[in-house]
């Protein structure tokens, strides 16, 4: 959700003082630029319903402001004289993504052409919300530095937390996150960054920054399972989030009855039978590098969440009917094939036809997914 800050943005990028950086056609070219990196100038008017003439005009301008770079024409296409191909300036601005799960803080920063410049995570268990927002502050700070970055470029930052929107920027998150929920984080993160904020739950970002760097590549429409500490999700419509009326599609877990919440695919619940075996998990990310399927406690666990995964995997099929549903989040990718395996459909196929299915696919993007998709959101926002 947005928050919209009261000051002007940086003259770089409104130079008129204004709040949009670009208009509607230049935000067409730019979105067809970052899908398609190195496309030939003259192809653009064919995909945007511009003219020739408004479409050389626009991406002069772009380039005259350093947004677009024209590199050198691919030689034997199309009649006439050559096109030259276009890419983003990745150096014009970069953006930062920050997310905040129940154990960790991740931070992204990226540039416009969607290269990933710099990601780090740090533990925030037991630390107070000052002791947190001064530890992003560092990692932002020390991270800028490292990549050469200058403050003035930065167009603004995403932030993703753990917990559903309850109005606003209101999020009601897990327990160890009790200090952040239910208060307006737009205005508190734009008095102590300075910057524009745009806010979202995480599984809603980890599912932006998949759809745009791994799986939605080649699938327009999916639905996305987070699976972490708690257990979230988010649909992705067309190749876009799928926000819903209240900005929480993909609370998948909502259909499940109070005494089946303990048993949905949440990792914290993992930990638990395995520390009743005797092995400590430190943390999840913990969890997800060593994991092995043979521990002890594992199949019990399973046994207990795969009749409610089974239950949410079919709602989902039923109600967005996706081409695919993507396993997300910090689940081990071994765990990730246990449940598939376990998948159990309920569709009855009627004259021997059953509904066309899902694909079940693990996520690609798999190290601070919600930070990525965090750091993609202001130049979603003001860019494409």
């Amino acid at each position: 959700m947005t928050f919209v800050p009261h000051f002007p943005l940086p003259s770089r990028f409104a130079p008129r003082g204004e709040r949009e950086i670009v208009s509607e056609n230049e935000r067409r070219i730019l979105r067809l630029i970052w899908r398609h990196p190195g496309v030939q100038r003259s192809a653009v008017t064919g995909q945007v319903e511009l003219t020739q003439q408004s479409v050389y005009r626009i991406v002069d301008a772009l380039t005259e402001r350093g947004m677009v770079v024209q590199g050198a024409p691919v030689p034997g296409h199309g009649r006439g004289q050559p096109s030259p191909t276009l890419r983003l300036n990745g150096g014009y601005a970069y953006s930062c993504g920050i997310s905040l799960n129940a154990d960790e803080i991740g931070v992204c920063l990226m540039d416009m052409s969607g290269k990933v410049l710099a990601r780090e995570g740090i533990a925030v268990t037991g630390q107070t919300m000052a002791q947190a927002l001064e530890q992003m502050r560092s990692l932002i700070s020390a991270l800028s530095v490292r990549c050469g970055l200058s403050e003035d470029a930065l167009l603004g930052i995403g932030f993703a937390i753990a917990g559903y929107n309850v109005g606003g920027t209101r999020y009601n998150a897990p327990l160890p996150l009790h200090e952040w929920s239910l208060i307006e984080l737009g205005p508190l993160l734009n008095a102590e960054f300075s910057k524009p904020i745009w806010i979202y739950n995480a599984s809603q970002t980890a599912a932006v920054a998949e759809s745009m760097f791994g799986v939605g590549r080649h699938v327009r429409n999916f639905a996305y399972l987070f699976i972490s500490y708690g257990f979230g999700g988010a649909l992705i419509h067309d190749g876009e989030l799928l926000t819903g009326g209240h900005y929480n599609a993909g609370e998948f877990a909502c259909i499940l009855q109070p005494d089946e919440i303990a048993r949905r695919p949440a990792l914290k619940y993992l930990v638990s039978k395995l520390e009743a075996n005797g092995l400590a998990m430190s943390s999840i990310a913990h969890l997800r590098r060593a994991f092995k399927g043979d521990w002890p406690g594992v199949a019990e666990w399973l046994d207990d969440t795969v009749p409610v995964y089974n239950r949410i995997i079919n709602a989902i099929i039923g109600v967005y009917d996706p081409q695919a549903i993507v396993f997300g989040g910090e689940v081990p990718r071994e765990l990730t094939t246990m449940l598939i395996a376990r998948t159990e459909i309920y569709d009855r196929p009627r004259y021997g036809v059953p509904h066309p299915l899902p694909k079940f696919i693990a996520g690609e993007v798999n190290d601070h997914a919600p930070a990525i998709g965090a750091a993609a959101v202001p130049f979603k926002a003001m860019v494409f």
